[in-house]
């Protein structure tokens, strides 16, 4: 049965989850399983059964495993949310899937927390989630819905059961809910696997939330089917992360590219650890970047795709003696790719279409959204993506540009990670980001938003001037904006959307003197 609870040796003496600090902890495969099955009857007990959803505000902690695992196992949808969030956005996430519980950190009921709030507003029962050093205990502080529920069984999932439900980051408008079945995990996990031939001795630095498809997946699950261990501090700290790393011994990682820079900005421990790979994803890693990561840790850096609708990966660069290639996303991972067009044709090879996937990790649809459906898949059944992109003749998978987020210059399309690949390599600039901005003459034209390194300087005129000795004129940016810090999301994903809004408050471009 493809269900997470027989994804991995439950009777294992190995060392499953290592959560570092003061007073550090190491659970075996056993020791994690039983404290599972344990949480599991405690969810039972409380009424929770097949299709419920259970609410997840919690950190990235020991309890958060256990409390997302027993979830799963006992038919319900575990649902984890951004602990940061204000309780609107709690409110949204809660409503939206009609939670039954909402399980939130030690204190939080006492100090009525943003998601405390948000569950008691739609009668949500709300139970503290900690671990006393003995246990996770699960204390109820509002039976809510769940009071007159009665006592129920243990049960045990099918592959089909919807596990995990997250939301799309809503960059095209609301948020839509994708429901993740045990069986879209499962493949999930067995193709990253598969890509990164994890082992039992394989040992991973968890440095993404747990909240989030990549380091739930990729971070945390495809390792435990592996049978390898996973390292997971409560937040990361580029201060602590060597330290840790080595003390635990880890020999990979996986991370967006904002974490892989602030990385290559710390000191880098001396001697260096031994690192088999580093994964990036989630978000384009620029060449410049590649070749420094490369060079300064000495590991092969394998660029991956993925999205949430295919319960994370679905390309990816492959390891040595396989060729990884800057600015490639890599090769179809347990998934079929395609190049489309708009009519759902298969492109000629080379040529740019909309990436299209199809295979058991992705989702069979959005919950209780059938115009994203009907809109979202072809007549052969593949998953729109949304990127453009392209093929070369091996088959490497070239993302040229969300299909929303071109810049359309009179008739001109241009695709804005080739201008960031392009500024990043400006040795004054830290972040660049292009975007479309309104134009009277060619209806959109380019935006930029540059973080500059410490201690450099630059103008905008400098920066355009730098940049007509590199790309076609029309590419040139019309506006370039400088500004502190770059918006990002939770997971320090960048959307463009919100960098234009944030850049076009300002009232004229101004240069950093």
């Amino acid at each position: 049965m493809s269900t997470l609870a027989n994804s991995f040796q439950q009777q294992s003496s190995s060392p499953a989850v290592i959560v570092p600090g003061a007073h550090s902890l190491t659970v075996s495969y056993s020791g994690l399983c039983r404290e599972i099955h344990s949480f599991q009857e405690k969810l039972a007990a409380l009424g929770i059964s097949a299709g419920s959803a259970v609410s997840i505000a919690i950190p990235n902690t020991y309890e958060f495993i256990v409390a997302f695992l027993a979830a799963s196992w006992q038919r319900a949808i575990a649902a984890p949310l951004n602990p940061a969030y204000k309780q609107s956005e709690f409110e949204f996430y809660i409503d939206d899937l009609s939670s039954a519980l909402a399980l939130v950190p030690k204190g939080a009921f006492q100090q009525d927390a943003p998601a405390v709030r948000a569950a008691r507003k739609y009668n949500a029962a709300i139970a503290e989630c900690y671990w006393d050093g003995v246990e996770v205990v699960l204390d109820v502080k509002d039976p809510g819905k769940l009071g007159g529920v009665a006592c129920g069984t243990v049960q045990m999932a099918l592959p089909d059961d919807v596990a995990l439900v997250l939301h799309t980051s809503g960059t095209t408008g609301r948020p839509k809910a994708v429901p993740l079945t045990h069986r879209n995990l499962t493949r999930t996990m067995k193709n990253i696997q598969a890509t990164y031939e994890l082992t039992p001795h394989d040992r991973t630095m968890l440095v993404m939330p747990l909240f989030h498809v990549h380091g739930l997946l990729a971070g945390f699950l495809a390792p435990l089917a592996s049978g390898g261990s996973v390292i997971v501090p409560t937040r990361f700290s580029a201060s602590e992360f060597w330290n840790d790393f080595i003390t635990y011994k880890a020999n990979w990682y996986t991370a967006v590219p904002t974490i892989h820079q602030i990385l290559l900005k710390n000191p880098i421990p001396n001697p260096k650890p031994e690192i088999r790979f580093i994964r990036s994803c989630s978000s384009p890693l620029s060449p410049k970047i590649f070749d420094d990561l490369e060079a300064t840790f000495g590991a092969p850096v394998l660029e991956a795709y993925a999205m949430t609708e295919a319960a994370h990966q679905m390309t990816s660069n492959p390891l040595p003696p396989g060729k990884r290639r800057p600015g490639f996303v890599g090769l179809g991972q347990g998934v079929e790719v395609k190049i489309l067009d708009q009519n759902g044709d298969e492109v000629a090879q080379g040529a740019e279409g909309e990436i299209c996937i199809r295979g058991e990790n992705v989702t069979k649809g959005y919950l209780n959204n059938p115009t994203a459906n009907a809109s979202s898949f072809t007549k052969g059944g593949f998953f729109r993506t949304g990127d453009q992109g392209k093929k070369d003749a091996e088959g490497y998978v070239m993302i040229t540009g969300r299909i929303k987020e071109l810049i359309n210059k009179g008739g001109e399309k241009i695709s804005p990670i080739e201008l960031d690949n392009v500024m990043a390599q400006h040795p004054a600039v830290s972040e660049a980001v292009s975007f479309a901005i309104e134009d009277e003459i060619y209806g959109q034209d380019v935006g930029v938003a540059i973080v500059l390194k410490d201690n450099q300087k630059l103008s905008g005129d400098e920066l355009t001037k730098w940049m007509a000795e590199r790309v076609a004129k029309f590419k040139v940016p019309k506006k370039v904006f400088f500004t502190e810090v770059m918006p990002k999301t939770a997971t320090g994903k960048i959307q463009r959307r919100n960098v234009a809004e944030a850049m076009l408050k300002q009232e004229k471009p101004k240069a950093k003197l």
